[in-house]
């Protein structure tokens, strides 16, 4: 792909004058949906003002302050009219955990970080009806099981709802092979042809979890699979290799193999939660690439804790000590279904008892982190949001009834209260939750990402209406606070249908559109060869 122009986030003091010059030429028609005397923000043309919007068809088709009429009407007064909040790092795909983070403002999910396999069929899926707009990347951690975890069933679509039922099948031969095997070279062109194939079904990028799986990918196989991705110019979601490690070199080193690759071969790069150790060396390296023209960024999200499965490589003992800093399993190790923290043995029992359950990893240094998280520019807000485990009929569920991480619940919430405290601006907020990923995703050519992101006309009217002085996380980390919803947003509204209306989640409305490319004819793959690694 090309190298993109370095965008800038500089205020265009033009746009609000523009927009209320050409407010008068207006002329009052129907609509299907008004928002009336909010206050209108949209981060690309700096727009911001108290406005009127009107929505025909799914888009925003007027943005003005002349008084219109549609057959529904919202009365924004006081509250801020933005574009839809867009996460990338969303593995919220049951009824319960997406409805929470429809509450907390989200329009778009997608999974970039963990991905699916057979997206083909996990986009057939989800076009029978989704509230949120949907989307993924290819699982490289399942592509790998399909190879060398062969006694595993993993025909049709898997993703995160399903991955740990076969993280637990791969261990009852004693070998995670998706994990910890090296891929000879006819298993890793294996490998390369099934993303291919998940490629050219549309998946929006490669989703890699090599954090988990760093003693079985080898660099040259971690190359060769961001090769098949760039080929469609198509981007890279990394949870790195040594993720967590709090020391220098070996903390930073997991994304700086990531990122040579990306320049290497000009591709884009989304690097997950960069919520560690060596965090700001990596931003250094982004920001300097983006001044170059490279499409490169990354994400975090605003909690102390980290979330994933208990029997994870990296809290065995000889890898948790260096991941802790010589912490102790109970200072670290919080199993939310017991509500406490574990010991080293009660660690060792529950993950052999319960090896796919998730539970919070704490670095508590991530709290003096934050507030220069909530300044850095191209560093977007993305949940990591988990899913409930109760099964995808679980929409009507109370939200106490959710176990895991609140940060499926609170994220958007906890940055908007947080950088309310800080001082940071609110254009600036709205830009790392909507624009920002709508831009770099835009920028692989994504369509669909092109179109969102922005309040503007001609737009797809995904809007998240909220109160800028009350909105607030309200989930804990405490059993049955886990799932508590944000306050201060009453409005979601995605492709012009109120999915939140006065705060409560609408059972009915299934609006979501899929975020993808189109389906190519032919695929591209290209075998890797003894005579390639010597031409």
């Amino acid at each position: 792909m090309r190298k993109m122009k370095r965008n800038r986030f500089a205020p265009k003091l033009l746009a609000p004058m523009l927009w209320l010059g050409l407010a008068s030429a207006t002329t009052a028609q129907d609509y299907d949906l008004v928002i009336l005397n909010g206050r209108v923000m949209d981060p690309e043309t700096m727009l911001d003002a108290v406005l009127n919007v009107g929505i025909k068809d799914g888009m925003i088709s007027k943005i003005t302050s002349s008084a219109i009429e549609g057959d529904k009407t919202i009365d924004a007064k006081n509250l801020v009219v933005a574009p839809g909040f867009i996460d990338t790092h969303f593995h919220a795909l049951d009824g319960l955990s997406l409805k929470l983070a429809a509450l907390d403002g989200v329009t778009t999910g997608m999974d970039l970080e963990a991905g699916a396999i057979h997206v083909g069929e996990w986009y057939a899926e989800k076009d029978k009806g989704w509230p949120l707009n949907y989307g993924t990347g290819v699982s490289q951690q399942m592509t790998r099981m399909r190879v060398h975890d062969t006694e595993i069933d993993t025909s049709g679509p898997h993703d995160v709802t399903s991955i740990f039922e076969l993280l637990g099948k791969s261990m009852q031969d004693g070998t995670p092979g998706w994990s910890v095997s090296r891929s000879n070279k006819d298993q890793m062109n294996q490998i390369l042809q099934y993303l291919d194939e998940e490629f050219r079904q549309g998946a929006i990028g490669l989703s890699s979890t090599v954090g988990y799986m760093t003693q079985g990918v080898t660099t040259y196989e971690m190359f060769k699979s961001q090769e098949a991705a760039a080929r469609y110019g198509r981007l890279t979601g990394a949870h790195v290799r040594f993720h967590g490690n709090p020391s220098n070199p070996e903390g930073p080193l997991g994304f700086s193999e990531i990122f040579a690759n990306a320049i290497a071969l000009n591709a884009p790069l989304s690097l997950s939660h960069n919520n560690e150790y060596g965090w700001w060396e990596n931003e250094e390296k982004l920001q300097a690439a983006r001044k170059q023209g490279y499409n490169v960024w990354s994400e975090y999200y605003p909690y102390s804790a980290a979330s994933t499965a208990i029997s994870a490589e990296i809290f065995h003992p000889e890898k948790f000590k260096v991941l802790s800093g010589g912490l102790p399993y109970e200072e670290v190790i919080f199993d939310p279904v017991q509500d406490k923290f574990l010991t080293q043995a009660e660690w060792e029992k529950t993950s052999a008892e319960h090896p796919e359950r998730s539970i919070f990893a704490f670095n508590r240094k991530r709290d003096d982190w934050l507030p220069y998280w909530l300044r850095m520019p191209h560093m977007i807000v993305a949940s990591d949001a988990m899913w409930s485990g109760k099964g995808i009929d679980s929409w009507d569920l109370d939200p106490t009834e959710y176990v895991g991480h609140p940060r499926t619940a609170g994220t958007r919430g906890k940055v908007l209260s947080a950088a309310r405290e800080n001082g940071v601006p609110l254009m600036f907020t709205i830009a790392q939750m909507s624009y920002w990923p709508a831009k770099h995703l835009g920028d692989t050519g994504l369509k669909a990402m092109q179109a969102r992101g922005r309040l503007q006309e001609g737009k797809v009217a995904d809007i998240t209406i909220f109160n800028p002085e009350t909105v607030k996380d309200n989930a804990t980390y405490t059993k049955g606070e886990q799932g508590l919803p944000t306050s201060g947003i009453p409005y979601v509204i995605v492709s012009g249908v109120e999915v939140v209306s006065q705060g409560e989640f609408n059972l009915d409305a299934k609006p979501g559109k899929p975020i993808r490319f189109p389906v190519e004819a032919e695929g591209r793959f290209e075998p890797i060869s003894v005579e390639g690694w010597t031409d």
